[in-house]
């Protein structure tokens, strides 16, 4: 099968393929055989089954690399390549063509594609390839302004707008539309009171590990990111942090494990694996007495590259915020990995949430009509279940249950979308 013929028949199968029908109609392999961990250990053909996993230089890929380098993947019989996508994008259309198997990816990324906010097309065909299997992380992002605007202060959206239209600040940076970031720059603005379109602000895509350097050049004022690229303009004395995003929601999703479909359907003793290993390094990398550890394996060139120093404190919860604003603990909402189970479980509320954003933000004319199937299509919840029962990891039940989100006290009840699209 020629590569433009796949791409065209991956599309199809992810098309055509619902969430339930593929978790029922993957037939498995076989020949696998059951490990000392609860995962199958190979082929039984004593070949390991090999796996190409997407990331971006982010902390919050920590949970991927831990796997990788402290061997939880091999001893399931997964031979895993960790190969850097370079942009959110990137990670997106190589998914989508399969050259990923899964990757570490924003939680919002395939729902910003099924929405339409964000598109790739396979042979012309407009392609929703995605599937969420597990969530891989809570909190840690944040909200940089340039050194100039520090008025603007720590936690106080209304005081940082009044910052920003005196200053003229109007460019700011995130990392994909529809994406995490975009997401809560734009919850931060109109919290404010600002609104992007009335008050002519760009919100500019720009790859996470690039958003200093552009911020150095003053091509922004500011951006919303993923650690350790806050941290970076504090340490440089470019920019101070003036909102984490666990302050906006605290432990909200964050990335997530974004399958492609057709791998999710035709390797499905495969993805499980991958998914108890990935459990077990959530775990591990979740323990405060790691923190130094995670710190040096994600910190090299080949992963996050950047500096231990860079890394460390913001992922223990210690958080210097610059310009002479002091500093902030989070030793419960620091980056969390595992949380007791808490952290994997893909919940279903939190999708209809994020879509329901891109209506109220208008990057969509309205609620998708079909906005419960779209989420029941792309979660693999009840697969996550499955997972976890055999881990012996416990499954919250509030996969549809009623939530706050802090920085405005707006609760979000998922039968009720319309409610919050509505808001302003």
């Amino acid at each position: 099968m020629d590569r433009r013929h796949f791409l065209r028949t991956a599309a199809t199968a992810a098309l055509a393929m619902p969430a339930a029908k593929v978790l029922t109609a993957c037939s498995g392999e076989s020949t696998a055989s059951t490990s000392a961990s609860g995962g199958s250990a190979g082929t039984g053909r004593g070949q390991a089954r090999k796996v190409t996993l997407g990331f971006i230089s982010l902390t919050d890929c920590a949970p991927l690399v831990v796997a990788k380098e402290k061997g939880f993947f091999a001893e399931r019989g997964l031979d895993v390549t960790l190969e850097n996508g370079k942009s959110w994008p990137g990670v997106r259309d190589k998914l989508a063509s399969g050259e990923f198997h899964a990757a570490h990816a924003l939680f919002s990324l395939p729902l910003s594609v099924a929405a339409g906010v964000s598109k790739v097309e396979i042979g012309g065909v407009p392609a929703q390839p995605f599937r969420i299997a597990m969530v891989l992380s809570n909190n840690g992002q944040g909200i940089t302004l340039a050194s100039d605007l520090a008025a603007a202060g720590y936690g106080d959206p209304a005081r940082a707008a009044e910052v920003i239209r005196s200053s003229g600040a109007r460019q700011f940076g995130m990392t994909f539309p529809g994406g995490t970031h975009d997401t809560w720059l734009r919850y931060w603005i109109t919290a404010g009171g600002l609104d992007p379109k009335m008050d002519s602000l760009e919100l500019k895509p720009i790859p996470p590990p690039e958003m200093f350097n552009n911020l150095n050049q003053e091509n922004v004022r500011g951006y919303c990111v993923g650690e350790p690229w806050n941290a970076r303009a504090v340490l440089k004395q470019k920019g101070f942090t003036t909102m984490t995003s666990q302050d906006i929601w605290e432990h909200h999703p964050e990335k997530a494990l974004v399958v492609n479909a057709a791998f999710a359907e035709e390797q499905r003793d495969t993805l499980t694996d991958l998914m108890g290993a990935i459990l077990a390094a959530q775990r591990w990398a979740d323990d405060p007495a790691n923190v130094g550890e995670v710190a040096e394996l994600i910190g090299v060139e080949k992963y996050v590259n950047a500096t231990v120093d860079e890394i460390r404190s913001r992922l223990a919860g210690d958080y210097e915020l610059g310009e002479g604003l002091g500093t902030r603990s989070y030793p419960d909402t620091r980056m969390r990995f595992y949380r007791d189970g808490l952290t994997p479980f893909p919940r279903k509320a939190h999708a209809l949430w994020f879509l329901a954003q891109y209506a109220r933000f208008g990057l969509i004319p309205q609620m998708p009509a079909e906005s419960r199937r779209i989420v029941d299509e792309i979660l693999l919840t009840d697969l996550y279940a499955e997972v976890a029962a055999k881990e012996g990891v416990p499954v919250p039940d509030d996969d549809l249950a009623p939530f706050t989100v802090a920085l405005d006290r707006a609760t979000f009840d998922p039968t009720k979308p319309e409610e919050e699209v509505n808001r302003r």
